[in-house]
């Protein structure tokens, strides 16, 4: 009896030991859970400095202790990861098959999923998140952009915190949702903003001629456009036959996507209006997964976001935003035609100049005798910048431009001191301005020269010379 007794009160001590574990095991779970999103410990806000290129926000981010660059892209619903070539020490690991999907005709793409990973932007910190990797080569930005970027990320940071964007000062501020004070300035307007799918939408105004359309649109951050609107997603919503050109719009995960370019009258967020607005109409092959969302008309984006200083709140689904000092620039379009992407680096020789040394080496004045070498030359990487589209109208494909022409130099300037940027303003100028390029093609330099197009007249390409040195 005293032994039946001492086993029943064993099992009782076991069996309240497995509640405890199981009770402990859901309470540890949780905890880990809450890990997932981001946290400001120490800090009410925290204040990150970016980059902008191209009206493209790129962000420094710590990925596992590893220092990357990310665009941040309010497209986008979880973090993507590409460009791993040269990323050896990232620590990857608890990984999967998985499959994503974005603008461009080339449907689903392979990517390997990673749980438990550690992500810092600034001094915010989420521990065990999810990210997904893309392991094709051709998906990399860095080309495109002219500085390295190793992935996209959005709706991680949004969900977490207010987040304000100045365009001007070129930071993000990541603010605590119970410390932020809104804005109470009568230049700052308050709209609401709608998260479907993780992603943010805002209601817009088109005025096209003599009509007013309402719209509503993705607010993307990772597009570079100023508006892009979905051809017959409304009855008003239509491409002007008088006053359009093809162009090549940009390139998605999915591969490239091509449309038209016009112009509308004007556009306006709030009591804000903007006029002789850019816009793109892509082809709707490459739009299945954008139109999922069946109210939406199109995409607001950088050219346009750059104009204002902003505030999200994804948790209360309000925007904040003021005009900056961009706000009344005129929108330009690339009048050359010309897609030029940063494609590796290229052997520069260049000149270096060097004080005068007398027989021993040692620095003389320019009084003293001794040994001239002020022309010195080395040899440097210098960035490579090539030809990867070409408008099919343009001047410059009529004055002999190809695909994979390397560019040496515009206007007398050599383009191996220049940024992608630099390079691209001198295609995004006015009408009939006269451009000199010289380029390399198989080993062969050839000058050629053609005037900036009006891109929506209808006439013959203005084509000076070409020439071979």
């Amino acid at each position: 009896m005293q032994l039946e007794l001492y086993f029943n009160v064993m099992i009782l001590k076991l069996t309240k030991l497995k509640f405890t574990l199981l009770v402990f095991s859901l309470c540890f779970g949780s905890i880990l859970l809450a890990q997932t999103s981001f946290n400001l410990k120490k800090v009410k806000s925290s204040k990150i400095r970016f980059q902008l290129i191209n009206n493209i926000i790129v962000l420094p981010i710590e990925l596992n202790g590893v220092k990357l660059s990310f665009v941040l892209d309010t497209g986008v619903s979880r973090p993507i990861l590409f460009n791993l070539a040269n990323l050896d020490s990232l620590q990857i690991k608890n990984t999967e098959q998985s499959f994503l999907r974005g603008l461009g005709n080339k449907g689903t793409i392979t990517a390997i999923r990673s749980r438990g990973n550690l992500i810092k932007v600034g001094e915010a910190i989420a521990v065990n998140r999810d990210i997904s990797m893309v392991f094709d080569p051709t998906i990399n930005f860095t080309s495109r952009l002219g500085v390295p970027v190793h992935g996209i990320i959005g709706y991680d940071i949004f969900k977490d915190f207010i987040v304000e964007m100045n365009y001007q000062s070129k930071y993000i501020r990541l603010h605590k949702q119970h410390s932020f004070k809104k804005p109470k300035s009568s230049s700052w307007q308050e709209v609401g903003i709608e998260i479907i799918k993780r992603k943010p939408y805002i209601n817009g105004v088109v005025y096209d001629n003599s009509n007013t359309i309402p719209v509503k649109l993705l607010i993307d951050t990772g597009g570079s456009d100023a508006l892009w609107l979905f051809e017959g997603s409304k009855q008003d919503i239509k491409i002007p036959e008088d006053k359009y050109f093809k162009d090549f719009l940009g390139k998605g995960l999915s591969g490239p996507v091509y449309g038209k370019r016009s112009k509308v009258n004007a556009f306006s967020l709030g009591d804000f209006r903007l006029n002789d607005v850019n816009v793109a109409y892509p082809d709707s092959l490459y739009l299945s997964i954008a139109t999922k969302i069946k109210e939406r008309n199109g995409s607001v984006s950088g050219n346009i976001l750059r104009r204002f200083n902003l505030f999200f709140d994804y948790q209360s689904g309000r925007l904040w935003f003021k005009k900056n000092s961009s706000f009344k620039l005129p929108f330009y379009y690339n009048n050359s035609g010309i897609t030029v992407e940063q494609n590796g680096y290229r052997v520069v020789k260049e000149k270096q100049t060097s004080s005068r040394l007398d027989s021993y080496g040692r620095n003389i004045s320019d009084n003293s005798k001794g040994i001239d070498l002020t022309d010195i030359y080395r040899l440097v990487l210098r960035p490579s910048f090539q030809v990867v589209e070409l408008r099919e109208n343009s001047n410059a494909k009529h004055a002999g431009v190809q695909l994979g022409d390397i560019i040496l130099s515009i206007n007398g300037n050599e383009t191996s001191a220049m940024s992608l940027q630099e390079v691209n303003s001198y295609f995004y100028d006015r009408k009939g301005k006269m451009i000199r390029l010289k380029i390399e093609r198989d080993k062969e330099v050839i000058v050629m020269r053609f005037a900036l197009d009006d891109v929506f007249q209808k006439k013959e390409p203005i084509v000076n010379s070409i020439d071979s040195n």
